[in-house]
């Protein structure tokens, strides 16, 4: 996949997470308020709250992969467990899927996707056990 900024072009950062850190996020800036790209894409984040369903978590983080104007999708690491399947399918670079701690549950790094592969590509045992 090959990307091409254009001048004034702008990427965004989505969120997948609880409502303490999606709103952390977005009172730090990383919402998008462009209503052409809302109307479009829909909002660059999402609510994982107990209300939402599997298939709500599974379409959002699919739709989110699938923007064009979104390079990275933070995660919080309690909901990527809930769709582990899907981030552990996913092999693009862009956007790339990072998985960032929440406050009520604490990181587990041999949990995270990411940290694993690039452990493993670098020859790194981190004792994950198999579940």
């Amino acid at each position: 996949m090959s990307l091409k900024l254009k001048e004034g072009e702008e990427r965004l950062v989505g969120v997948i997470g609880d409502e303490d850190t999606v709103t952390g996020m977005l009172l730090a800036g990383v919402g998008d308020n462009s209503a052409k790209k809302k109307a479009e894409f829909g909002p660059n984040y999402f609510i994982a709250t107990r209300d939402k369903t599997l298939d709500q978590l599974e379409e959002a983080f699919e739709k989110m992969t699938k923007r064009p104007d979104i390079v990275i999708v933070l995660i919080t690491q309690s909901v990527a467990n809930d769709i582990r399947h899907l981030i552990e399918a996913y092999d693009e670079t862009i956007p790339a899927v990072l998985e960032i701690p929440s406050k009520d549950v604490p990181y587990d790094a041999s949990d995270d996707t990411v940290l694993v592969k690039v452990n493993q590509a670098l020859g790194v045992d981190m004792g994950k056990k198999k579940k």
